[in-house]
């Protein structure tokens, strides 16, 4: 009986252990609701809904886990990804880090496996070597073409494309807080 209370006493101190290096080693986890980067387009697209998750695991396994996720916006369009000095213009810095398709139905999602909370840009300015936070987020029409549903055949091309051209700018975190400084 002796040894069967031991063994007892073992295990529970064993699963305590355990379950304090699980909750130890949990992620944390950063969430955004990107929106409309000008009222135009939020009348354009009223039910668009651009979330994003960031699991912050560069410390534990050398990149962060960064979820972009797309409801209702404009079908079958492909968007650019960027990481940002500003949310809005003129952006400042900016580190293109993937793309996200919508389907029929205005739906997408992608999951993009590199460092959040860290990145940064660096540049000369007078001279002297300048660190900048990337901690903003912005999305782009990939196509310059696809966002005249809204703007018009006339609207602005912008860089914010592997190939320099895109649409404008279609969501942002200028309303979110930014990404967690390093």
């Amino acid at each position: 009986m002796r040894l069967h209370k031991q063994l007892l006493m073992t295990v529970a101190v064993v699963a305590v252990g355990v379950a304090t290096s699980v909750v130890a080693l949990a992620d944390e986890t950063v969430h955004l609701g990107l929106t409309p980067s000008s009222a135009q387009l939020a009348q354009c697209m009223p039910g668009a809904k651009l979330d994003v998750t960031v699991r912050l695991t560069t410390d534990k396994v050398g990149f962060d886990r960064f979820d972009i996720r797309a409801r209702s916006l404009p079908p079958d369009r492909d968007f650019t990804v960027f990481l940002l000095e500003q949310a809005g213009p003129p952006f400042g810095a900016a580190e293109y880090i993937g793309d996200l398709s919508t389907d029929a139905s205005g739906n997408g999602r992608n999951t993009f496996s590199l460092i959040v909370q860290e990145a940064f840009s660096s540049t000369l300015v007078n001279g002297s070597r300048v660190r900048v936070d990337l901690n903003r987020v912005g999305v782009w029409f990939a196509d310059p073409l696809d966002d005249d549903f809204c703007l018009g055949p006339n609207s602005p091309v912008t860089p914010f494309d592997g190939d320099n051209e895109a649409g404008v700018q279609a969501f942002n975190s200028a309303n979110a807080d930014p990404l967690p400084a390093p």
